[in-house]
């Protein structure tokens, strides 16, 4: 893959964290009933920067979680060996639940999300934040928060970089070459 284009930095980055944060509080009148879950692995992250942003300007601590969709894939077989890596140890049941992820493509990994969470209880209400929504959805979904919209084609991809993880914070779009095999 050759790099295309960078599409946010660490300041835009933080800026739309912000932005989502304080549409999230907005919308839900506080923070009060709510929670956030991340999916695994750059979506925990999101979720944990927005978690610490409603409490530095609320001064509530928001319930907290991290998700595992594998289990929950259509479009991926989970293996014996794989332990599930979910982090959720509070009720979701009759919470507004804000699932955070860092791209929204398809729509499949939105859709297990939402399976995961309905395992576990019964919602008030879900809610979808995601740092670039990118298009090409092959479901009904839509988020409610997007930090940044991003046309692009299907030989294109997308990289969030995180500094938790990556080391760094951006996005960047790449161009897949012709002679690179998809890879599920």
């Amino acid at each position: 893959m050759e790099k295309k284009a960078l599409i946010m930095d660490e300041n835009a980055i933080r800026r739309a964290v912000t932005r989502i944060t304080y549409e999230i509080l907005e919308r839900n009148r506080g923070a009060e009933n709510l929670c956030i879950i991340g999916i695994l692995s750059r979506g925990v992250v999101l979720a944990e920067r927005i978690a610490k942003k409603i409490f530095d300007l609320e001064q509530v601590q928001v319930d907290f979680g991290a998700l595992d969709i594998t289990p929950y894939r259509d479009d991926l077989t989970a293996d014996a060996s794989h332990a599930e890596q979910s982090s959720i140890h509070f009720a979701v049941q009759d919470k507004c639940v804000v699932i955070v992820d860092d791209v929204l493509y398809t729509g499949r990994s939105c859709r297990a999300a939402i399976d995961a969470i309905l395992a576990l209880g019964r919602p008030q209400c879900m809610q979808l934040a995601v740092l670039v929504d990118r298009g090409h959805r092959e479901l009904p979904i839509r988020p409610d928060y997007v930090g940044k919209n991003v046309p692009t084609s299907q030989t294109e991809t997308v990289c969030v970089s995180m500094q938790e993880i990556d080391g760094v914070d951006c996005v960047a779009i790449y161009q897949d070459t012709p002679d690179r095999k998809k890879k599920i």
